[in-house]
């Protein structure tokens, strides 16, 4: 594998920091099943740009969590043309990290990357949860005649039998997904958007204790004022604050194994959307590391 000079890579941390890296940062802005707004394939280097004014200090957990953790950035590299190689492609990327004992962050891209990716953990482990925060169920069985869409990126996930998914955030689903959801809730939970200010976050561990688990953050699952850059911007959505006591709660009680970040559609001349999402990859990269044993 090629590395970025870390200055370039996320963060843009200081070339004489002799750190053995843990996490490996994999750009993959993969975009073919697009159907509403475009612009994911610019999200991974907008996000490692913005990553760069991050602070690096982290007031809360009263610790440059970097210098503990180790961070390199894959070099950017051309992504296979048709999504089922493409996938495959990340697969193996991330299979490689993984056997070296490294945690793969990967950057998209649309969120069809998640089936690709998680593919490593659901041969080594027996059961893998996801932990999946978006507005859009992502459930559907194809979408525009595509079973790899971003659209259809869950429901890959739960064809493998050992996936179980609690999501945050859902507000918006066909009559299928919702079918789907009733006839599967022994591996599907759902905390609902319209729920939001009522959701018993005590079920964090029935869910997740001593769980290994896998993170894909979809950005639309913030609510749309704070999220516009992203392709199907969804009003009624999560909040910083909303999504950080999640992420740290899981973080605490269970196996954090890898995560992606995915659907930021950068906007031209509004890079504060691009630094809510480099600021939410270090967070989770804090917390993940913050509490393993």
């Amino acid at each position: 594998m090629k590395y970025l000079d870390p200055k370039k890579g996320f963060l843009g941390i200081d070339a004489d920091q002799k750190i053995i890296p843990r996490v490996i940062v994999v750009p993959f802005g993969l975009e073919k099943t697009v159907s509403y707004g475009g612009g994911t394939k610019n999200g991974p280097k907008e996000i490692i740009k913005a990553s760069h004014q991050v602070e690096l200090f982290d007031e809360e957990l009263n610790k440059e969590p970097y210098k503990e953790i180790g961070i390199k950035t894959l070099k950017p590299f051309t992504i296979k043309n048709k999504i089922r190689s493409a996938l495959d492609q990340l697969s193996n990327i991330n299979e490689e990290i993984v056997s070296s004992g490294k945690f793969p962050l990967v950057f998209g891209g649309e969120h069809s990357i998640t089936p690709g990716s998680i593919k490593p953990f659901v041969k080594k482990y027996d059961e893998i949860t996801l932990l999946h925060f978006d507005a859009h169920a992502d459930r559907r069985e194809s979408y525009q005649g595509e079973k790899f869409s971003h659209a259809s990126a869950i429901k890959r996930c739960l064809d493998h039998k050992n996936v179980k998914v609690v999501s945050f955030g859902i507000r918006n689903l066909s009559k299928e997904e919702m079918d789907f959801y009733n006839n599967n809730r022994d591996r599907i939970e759902i905390f609902w958007g319209k729920d939001k200010q009522t959701w018993d976050l005590s079920l964090i561990n029935k869910f997740f204790k001593n769980k290994n688990v896998y993170i894909t953050f979809d950005v639309d699952g913030f609510d749309s004022s704070i999220m516009p850059a992203t392709g199907t911007p969804e009003p009624g959505g999560m909040f910083w604050d909303d999504v950080l006591p999640i992420i740290k709660k899981v973080c605490q009680i269970s196996n954090i194994v890898g995560a992606d970040i995915n659907e930021l559609a950068p906007i031209k001349n509004f890079d504060t959307y691009n630094f809510l999402v480099a600021k939410l990859a270090y967070k989770i990269i804090s917390y993940s590391f913050e509490f393993k044993n």
